[in-house]
């Protein structure tokens, strides 16, 4: 669920609404004292990708058991990590649309009707898993629905409003706010969690408006749902510095996200992308991971993302472009790869059809360089090259141990004059999307408008 303001603000109203406790000056100079830890995302996820399950629409049933029939092509397409969208029931009071907003939770340890059974559920993850893949969750834990249990059989875990009533969270009327300063309601939050873990074996957790809930509770649940079991992918969605220095493995890239939008619609150069990474390189920890994407579901139902920011030519470049960039892991969303060319709505029932699969063996030439070649890890190095108009073309080497690509991207509506006068990138690549090795000279070549080239060498 996404909070739509612009990403810059979602740092000023964390600062007003987190609720942090206070701390003595003793303590205030010890903490500054103590570098913040390093991320240490699970070794699985480096190489790895994430692929956004929308249940409600993805098959005319908008069952568990109806989306496993996808599981055989998914896996074929080289689809890792499976992300589904929350799993809960939804509240009815207040319920938006025919069906209500899944970020409305009515009780988090039951499973939604709509989708099947726990049964369902746990033979899902088994399947999944059976078949060396991961699963991810979506988990709300910055507000509940309009008639989550918890308003009754615990009053005290909400924020009051003016009337002593419990408070909409920000203008979202199907919801309620959590009150993170009540430590009895951060405990039953982390065994909501711990739940899920434990009975069904889930491998993680993407967490809803993550950047509004105070990083005191990260630094307490993370620990808690990671001891004595598995290492958890623990996926924030949100910005702030504070995310991975309270325990996240990955953050929401906004500002990388919304420089490719100006980009593609001609109001930046390509130099935008060196802009935000150097400008937000040094926010993070060491190891925090990105999660770079064209398009998800907040993306495709509200922001035309990304059959019309990305419209037409201008995917591929894109996506190419999250598919292979340092620190980050690439996301794909339900329906990209048929493409799915318009929003989904978001609180009825409007299936997607799935058939065509036009852009199935361009994902899958992507993940599958991804897995097999360590140049492509989100720790992989980066450096950036020049081969041709810098205003309009991207280019970069990833390299790891003995690997290396190089990823040419024309980030314009023009043909570009590609020159690779750098030694050690020449000779006889192999072109990935050529399915050959080619001589690579200094001698300039053309690349189409919105065109991409990957060139993996040592194959």
């Amino acid at each position: 669920m996404k909070k739509l303001l612009p990403p810059a603000l979602l740092s000023t109203l964390l600062l007003a609404q987190a609720c942090e406790p206070a701390t003595t000056t003793r303590e205030a100079a010890t903490t500054a004292a103590q570098p913040a830890p390093q991320p240490q995302p699970p070794a699985w996820i480096q190489q790895g990708n994430i692929y956004e399950v929308n249940v409600r629409q993805y098959t005319p049933e908008g069952t568990l058991n109806a989306f496993a029939k996808h599981l055989d092509r998914l896996q074929k397409m080289g689809v890792q990590t499976l992300w589904f969208m929350p799993l809960n029931p939804i509240s009815k009071r207040d319920r938006k649309g025919s069906l209500g907003s899944y970020y409305a939770v009515q009780d988090y340890t039951r499973l939604n009707p709509e989708f099947g059974t726990m049964a369902d559920w746990q033979r899902l993850v088994q399947d999944i898993h059976g078949r060396g893949m991961k699963v991810l969750i979506d988990w709300v834990p910055n507000h509940t629905g309009a008639d989550n249990r918890w308003l009754t059989q615990h009053p005290g875990f909400f924020v009051k409003d003016k009337k002593g009533q419990p408070a909409v969270a920000f203008d979202w009327n199907d919801t309620r706010q959590l009150d993170y300063k009540n430590p009895e309601m951060q405990d039953s939050m982390i065994a909501a969690m711990r739940y899920w873990v434990d009975k069904t074996g889930i491998d993680g957790f993407r967490c809803d408006v993550a950047w509004n809930v105070p990083g005191t509770f990260w630094k307490r649940a993370i620990p808690a749902l990671e001891k004595g079991s598995k290492d958890l992918f623990m996926l924030a969605e949100g910005d702030s510095a504070y995310l991975p220095k309270s325990g996240f493995d990955a953050v929401y890239p906004w500002h990388m996200f919304h420089a490719m939008e100006k980009i593609a619609a001609g109001k930046r150069p390509a130099t935008a992308l060196d802009s935000v990474r150097t400008g937000w390189q040094g926010m993070y920890p060491k190891g925090t991971i990105e999660l770079y994407f064209t398009s998800n579901h907040d993306e495709n139902s509200w922001n035309k993302a990304d059959y019309g920011s990305f419209a037409g030519a201008k995917h591929a470049p894109f996506a190419v472009f999250t598919q292979t960039m340092a620190d980050a892991v690439p996301l794909i969303y339900s329906g990209q790869e048929e493409p799915v060319l318009r929003p989904l709505k978001f609180f009825d029932r409007d299936p997607m059809r799935f058939g065509k699969y036009e852009r199935a063996k361009f994902y899958t030439t992507l993940l599958d360089l991804r897995k097999r070649n360590p140049a492509l890890a989100a720790d992989a190095s980066f450096r950036k090259v020049s081969v041709g108009d810098d205003r309009a073309v991207y280019a970069y080497v990833r390299e790891k141990a003995d690997h290396k690509v190089l990823v040419i991207l024309n980030l314009s509506d023009k043909p570009q004059t590609i020159t690779v006068k750098e030694a050690g990138l020449q000779g006889k690549p192999y072109n990935l999307f050529m399915y050959t090795n080619e001589p690579l000279t200094a001698a300039p070549w053309q690349v189409e408008p919105w065109g991409y080239v990957v060139y993996e060498y040592g194959k």
